[in-house]
């Protein structure tokens, strides 16, 4: 299991795994039964117009499935779906390349496979992990004295035939190992069925190898974007602000040239207001400065650096840190940069008045969660901070994952592979 991911208790896996169950017997065999009928229907004409529509139903399904294996069990699934054009088209041309492009993606018949298996043999790793607590108990049951309704009819529990005190003392003697058995396996199970889930959902070699292609040509495109988009803010702020007061800071030294021995108290008062230019000009320059790369990060690394952005914002935040080395200066840079939009989001929208911040590194990853009492509701979406946060990120072959029901709370989690030093 991901060292990052604790070990539930046995009631909880075993609550978890009562849900689960019943989310795969029902939930797969209805949305396999809609997607069989939705293809043949296809043959008909309609079924084009039916299909996109159940096929997204299993594929948030599925990523449901992700989501929970990654919250419960630490096992991470990939979304391999191919992403749809950005100028698709609309109407019923658009449907039916829609449709087209839904079933021509090898991951819709991986879904499906896997409703097949997630209605069977998920089902039954599910149920695992609560039965053996659940069977247990009615063994233990049987030796309270529920054995004496079956003294006229042998009842058997498991392979112990009950029907007397000391059948019923052998059945609680098996309900014990059971329950032993449950404690120890039941979250074992559960992660089980997420292993299972990942063999089916998860792309294969070379389909994987495409999208990791195609997500860093991407990502590197974003890179290229966002430096030009950089390159332009820096010459904008020192065009507009440093720059600009100390050609006015010229101009009155100027002046004080010209009027020093004609009215030198004039001249006095305009070295003062050259001087508070000048040192308005070395503030805005030292900001700019700590915009590009703050001192205190490349000094004390992402930890100290996170904590001093901390104290400046409104909000009170609080910041734990479990780091034992520094990561490379691009992945500091770039996490800085992206626990400052995820707090500038804070700020600016969550209507929270208390944040928290937790950054570790396990197994090669590099996790910082940015948490808010806020009123939740933040997405993913074209537009929105996230999703340059996103693509930030994704230069770095990093991944975010946004928990935001509405009413709150919101977390944000960041992950980027690299190695401590």
């Amino acid at each position: 299991m991901d060292s990052s991911t604790k070990r539930p208790g046995p009631l909880v896996s075993a609550g978890r795994g009562l849900m689960l169950s019943v989310v795969s017997l029902a939930g797969s065999i209805t949305l396999f039964v809609l997607s069989v009928l939705s293809l043949v229907f296809i043959v008909l004409g309609f079924g084009i117009f039916t299909t996109p529509a159940v096929l997204t139903m299993v594929r948030a399904h599925a990523n449901q499935r992700r989501l929970l294996a990654a919250r419960w069990s630490g096992v991470r699934i990939p979304v391999p779906y191919r992403p749809f054009p950005a100028d698709a088209r609309t109407g019923v041309t658009g449907r039916v390349e829609r449709c087209s492009l839904m079933l021509k993606d090898p991951a819709t018949w991986r879904d499906l496979q896997w409703l097949l298996v997630d209605m069977t043999a998920g089902f039954i790793t599910a149920l695992l992990s609560c039965a053996l607590l659940l069977y247990a108990v009615e063994g233990f049951v049987l030796a309270a004295g529920l054995w004496r309704v079956f003294t006229d009819d042998r009842y058997w529990y498991a392979f112990v035939p009950v029907d007397s005190q000391a059948t019923g003392l052998a059945a609680a003697g098996l309900g014990a190992v059971l329950f032993g058995l449950g404690v120890r396996y039941n979250a074992d199970l559960l992660r089980g069925h997420f292993l299972l889930a990942k063999a089916l959902l998860a792309p294969g070699s070379d389909q994987e190898m495409a999208l990791r292609i195609e997500r860093l040509t991407e990502s590197r495109h974003d890179a290229v974007d966002t430096s030009a988009a950089e390159l332009r803010r820096i010459e904008r702020d020192l065009h507009d602000g440093a720059q600009a007061r100390l050609v006015a800071v010229g101009m009155d030294l100027g002046t004080v040239e010209a009027l020093i021995e004609k009215d030198p108290a004039k001249a006095k008062a305009l070295i003062g207001k050259a001087r508070q230019s000048s040192a308005e000009a070395l503030t805005e320059l030292r900001d700019l400065v700590r915009g590009i790369h703050p001192p205190v990060l490349a000094e004390r690394g992402l930890g100290d650096a996170v904590k001093a952005l901390a104290l400046r914002l409104p909000v009170e935040i609080e910041v734990q840190v479990e780091l034992t080395g520094r990561a490379p200066a691009p992945v500091e840079s770039a996490s800085y940069f992206a626990v400052s939009e995820a707090l500038t989001n804070v700020v600016k929208h969550a209507g929270a008045d208390r944040a928290w911040i937790d950054i570790s590194h396990s197994g090669g990853m590099l996790r910082i969660a940015v948490t808010d009492n806020g009123g939740g509701g933040a997405v993913i979406g074209t537009g929105s901070g996230l999703s340059g946060l996103e693509r930030r990120l994704g230069t770095f072959d990093g991944v975010l994952a946004v928990s935001s029901p509405a009413g709150g709370p919101t977390m944000v989690t960041m992950e980027i592979p690299c190695e401590l030093s």
